[in-house]
């Protein structure tokens, strides 16, 4: 007997300490998660509330369904829907689950595509908080969802498993002149770093590209290398116009701070990103800064941000980029922002704005939502539909060019919440310009501006690509004057008319190359007969180019030059090409052209061409710079070589001699004096003062 009451006694004490030792480890287990918790890493937050809960007795009903409450919500954060709807439960279970938390409940059971029971959850809030707005929006929505799935859209999407890993993928964007470069942020097992993150249980994030092939195959990512990834999260990237900057979100680490999100800005030299730098945009040091976006006319830096002043969760904002740094911090407001979280701005080329919102009525998680600016000035929004939006997130539009396809992130049916790249494409008949600007008989003007009007009212100023092209998405049956200007430069303009209702798309391409002011411009294609100065009539288009150049620019006068190679006698070469000359000013003459604005001039042999770089690039066996003298070309030794020189020292050029004709009076005085104009007429799209218009 005494021995059975040492064994029930030995029994009870081991339940005690056992029972005292997983309560001890529970608190401790709390502690941990509540640490966590406070510096923003919901992953590991929830993995310490979950030891918690099953080391807390199920007796302890408060206790657990408040363990479960907290959980919960660390798995919305984490994005681990399926887990965060079972905590839920679970604190509903225990009687511990309150109005806000059935919100949340609500919108991860949207975001699971259970919209018949969201629907039910957002009633229930609705009965307790009947003002409400997020549970109304998503009431509306749970009811909306299936219908807008059913309708489906004009989109086509597809996994682009090359681009894809076992981990988060998101944020693609396109870059390079023919957009194929796709940049994207990534928490692969390639990643820069050791240690796993705290707030989504991978490797921090850095950015990686794929570029493609001569065969329009894209080839395996690979991070950037450079300086640009860091051991810290590096993600949701943009680029400036030019393609000269980076900006993109940084989250560094500090065992003692919460994390904030920080926008920071690389630049391009020699084809390699360096290391970020700071974008220091407010003097708030408490708020988070992410997601950056350059509008197309690079401009305004849009991004997202949690700092006083918004209208909800996280919003939308936007900087004005300037010489001197960023300025005059905007909240976008409504419609754009909501009293949910708008977040991943980006911009398709015709400046419409896409962003994701879980505030607006949508299918659940983040919806991508479109805002374009009406004739009022003002954003108005839609909502492009299945399958474009799902029941996930969806978020980080890029687009190739002007048209609607190119790449897209969204965790859509990924158990785990990881978020994937997918492709887009909506068909569309878009009408595009695609020009090129570049000197004459030269090569890309990148530093030239685009000036364009439209009768519809357009009034523009366009940025050139680093190969000197750009492009403008026209609209239908409107007529453009597109005016090229650089420094150093004569200008050139252009008129296309778009099509009034076309059947398919087109595209038109313009051609602005752009004389320089200040060194001879050869006048490629002008031909005499043999021995004469005769111009023949495949002369004929480049010399009306050199007329319409001519009108394009009326204040100026030109040497009208004539060059000849170094065979045949001296004087007689000379003769030859002055007459030649003449007959190219008779021409300019004949064609409207005033006398006194040409100088006709024959040199015959005594000013051989100098090689420019795009001659250099074609016979490279010539160097940028190298004369072609008569005693150059004798040592070349090679008949065919000989030839081609004699060929390039036959040419004719013209030079500018002055860009003030007409201006003044006799008595020196300006004849069209400028008015001034009001303070409501002035235009930030023509700071050069440049008149463009149709006659």
């Amino acid at each position: 007997m005494k021995r059975g009451y040492r064994q029930l006694w030995s029994l009870l004490a081991a339940v005690m300490v056992l029972t005292l030792i997983t309560s001890c480890g529970a608190e401790r287990n709390l502690k941990r998660a509540e640490k966590s918790l406070a510096l923003g890493e919901y992953f590991d937050a929830a993995n310490e509330f979950k030891q918690a809960y099953s080391k807390t007795s199920s007796k302890d009903r408060e206790k657990r369904g408040q363990i479960a409450r907290r959980m919960a919500h660390c798995y919305d954060r984490s994005l681990q829907t399926a887990k965060g709807i079972a905590a839920f439960r679970n604190a509903e279970r225990y009687e511990q689950i309150q109005s806000e938390d059935m919100l949340t409940l609500a919108q991860l059971l949207m975001k699971n595509g259970s919209y018949k029971e969201a629907g039910l959850v957002f009633q229930a809030v609705l009965d307790s908080m009947p003002q409400n707005l997020l549970a109304q929006t998503g009431l509306a929505a749970a009811k909306q969802a299936p219908e807008i799935r059913e309708l489906g859209s004009r989109y086509t999407v597809k996994k682009m498993d090359v681009f894809n890993s076992r981990r988060a993928d998101f944020s693609p964007m396109l870059f390079g002149d023919n957009f194929d470069q796709l940049y994207f942020s990534s928490t692969r097992n390639e990643a820069q770093g050791d240690e796993l993150s705290g707030i989504t249980g991978t490797k921090p994030g850095d950015i990686f590209y794929s570029t493609k092939d001569d065969r329009d195959k894209w080839t395996r990512p690979e991070a950037v290398k450079g300086g640009l990834n860091t051991d810290y999260d590096e993600g949701a990237c943009s680029f400036s116009s030019d393609g000269r900057e980076m900006y993109l979100t940084q989250c560094s680490t500090d065992p003692s701070y919460p994390r904030y999100a920080q926008i920071v800005k690389s630049n391009r030299s020699d084809a390699a990103w360096g290391k970020a730098s700071e974008v220091k945009l407010t003097s708030d040091t408490l708020s988070s800064y992410a997601h950056p976006a350059v509008s197309p006319d690079n401009e305004w830096l849009y991004f997202t941000s949690d700092m006083p002043g918004g209208m909800g969760g996280l919003d939308i904002w936007r900087v004005r980029i300037t010489a001197a740094g960023y300025g005059g911090v905007e909240n976008l407001g409504k419609p754009v922002n909501s009293e949910g979280d708008e977040m991943f701005p980006s911009f398709r080329p015709n400046g419409d704005l896409y962003f994701s919102s879980n505030g607006h009525q949508g299918m659940g998680g983040l919806d991508v939502f479109i805002a374009k600016v009406g004739k009022d000035g003002h954003y108005h929004l839609s909502h492009p539909g299945y399958p474009l939006n799902s029941q996930g997130d969806d978020f980080g539009m890029t687009f190739e060019g002007p048209y609607n396809r190119g790449f897209f992130s969204s965790n859509r049916n990924d158990a785990r919440g990881w978020d994937h790249i997918y492709s887009f494409e909506n068909p569309e008949i878009v009408q595009t310009v695609k020009g090129w600007v570049y000197e004459m008989d030269g090569y890309e003007l990148p530093a030239a501006q685009i000036y364009v009007v439209g009768t519809d009212g357009t009034n523009e100023k366009l940025s050139v690509r680093s190969d000197g092209s750009f492009t403008k998405v026209l609209d239908d049956g409107v007529m453009y004057l597109f005016l090229a200007s650089c420094k150093g430069f004569l200008n050139h303009q252009e008129e296309v008319l778009a099509m009034s209702n076309p059947k398919e798309s087109r595209d038109t391409t313009l051609q602005f190359a752009l004389a320089n002011i200040s060194v001879p411009t050869l006048i490629d294609n002008i031909f005499y007969d043999f021995d004469k100065a005769t111009l023949r009539d495949t002369s004929k288009v480049a010399l009306d180019k050199l007329v319409n150049l001519l009108n394009e620019n009326p204040n100026i006068t030109i040497e009208l030059s004539a060059h000849a190679d170094a065979r045949g006698a001296a004087e007689y070469n000379k003769r030859l090409s002055q007459r030649r000359a003449e007959s190219v000013v008779n021409y300019l003459i004949a064609h409207g052209i005033p006398a006194d604005r040409l100088t006709p001039k024959g040199y015959g042999k005594e000013r051989p061409k100098t090689i420019n770089r795009k001659a250099a690039a074609k016979y490279p066996w010539l160097k940028e710079g190298e004369l072609l003298s008569e005693e150059f070309v004798a040592s070349l030794k090679d008949k065919e070589k000989e030839e081609i020189c004699h060929q390039l020292n036959r040419r004719t050029e013209f030079l500018v001699l002055r860009t003030t004709y007409g201006m003044f009076d006799e008595k020196g005085r300006l004849k069209n004096v400028p008015k001034p104009k009001k303070t409501e007429e002035k235009s930030e799209l023509n700071p050069d003062g440049i008149t463009i218009g149709f006659d």
